[in-house]
């Protein structure tokens, strides 16, 4: 179980999970984390206190995406399925609507939905190796100068350009930050990552599909400033002048549930069809 912070949000949901689980037999484990923040005491089918186990047979959040990609890291590469319940602004990458819970838990705990493969970015650098399942970001300095980022793809340089920042996006990722910079929608199951700029100082600087076995490097050109670095919305550091992160297309490392029926495009049609509307 994984859930965000608003816990005055979830009580009512957390209550149904519960007696959901009770009635299929299910235990459900809390971290020390979200032990604390839910109040709970041990009983029957409720584990408290636990590591986080990789070996779980499903885990469900409730949240928005930024929990469910917390859990879609915790469990990458394992085919643990992350079932997640909206309880944030979009939840583009949720299983179900609030509204939808009493069925949707049902679902859960019968196994009665499909599980998606979602690919990652494996980053490596100054940073160490981290893992990106929406994307990874590089941003000037706030109140320093522009970025000077310059990017290859294997060993060939593609350019140099000077901006606010970049950003390297999965196909789950597309429609996110990289939707924001003009950059193009990789609808899910297409192979490789995009790679879009932020405010760039450049009349031709475009959006680039990188193939899925082609290697990205990112190198700071700039001479003082550094430039922060994020996975997945998360600050997880900083790349110094001079210093290269080196980011590369790894296949099926997250497990998404989802309803049958439940496509790329319906969710692009009622997720941004709505916030239109």
């Amino acid at each position: 179980m994984l859930t965000h912070r608003g816990t005055a949000q979830t009580t009512g949901a957390l209550s149904a999970l519960r007696d959901a689980a009770e009635r299929h037999g299910v235990s459900l484990c809390f971290d020390p984390e979200e032990t604390r923040k839910h109040g709970l005491e041990p009983g029957p089918g409720l584990i408290v206190d636990c590591p986080l186990s990789r070996e779980a047979n499903l885990c469900v959040t409730l949240g928005g995406d930024g929990t469910i990609l917390r859990a879609l890291r915790a469990y990458a590469g394992t085919g643990v399925p992350v079932f997640a319940v909206n309880f944030g602004e979009l939840g583009f990458l949720a299983t179900i609507e609030p509204e939808d819970i009493a069925a949707g838990f049902e679902r859960a705990f019968r196994g009665d939905f499909e599980v998606l493969a979602l690919p990652a970015i494996a980053l490596s650098g100054p940073c160490g190796d981290l893992v990106a399942i929406n994307d990874v970001s590089l941003h000037r300095r706030q109140g320093g100068r522009v970025a000077h980022l310059a990017y290859a793809v294997g060993d060939q340089e593609v350019g140099r350009v000077r901006c606010d920042g970049l950003v390297i996006a999965t196909p789950a990722g597309s429609t996110g930050y990289n939707l924001a910079n003009g950059g193009p929608v990789l609808a899910w199951g297409v192979e490789g990552f995009v790679v879009s700029f932020i405010a760039p100082h450049s009349l031709t600087a475009r959006a680039l599909v990188v193939a899925p076995g082609d290697p990205l490097s990112v190198t700071n050109r700039s001479r003082h400033e550094p430039a922060d670095l994020s996975v997945d919305g998360m600050v997880s550091g900083e790349l110094g002048p001079g210093e290269r992160i080196e980011a590369s297309f790894v296949d099926g490392q997250g497990s998404l549930a989802q309803i049958p029926g439940t496509s790329f495009y319906v969710r692009l049609r009622q997720k941004f069809g709505r916030l239109s509307s």
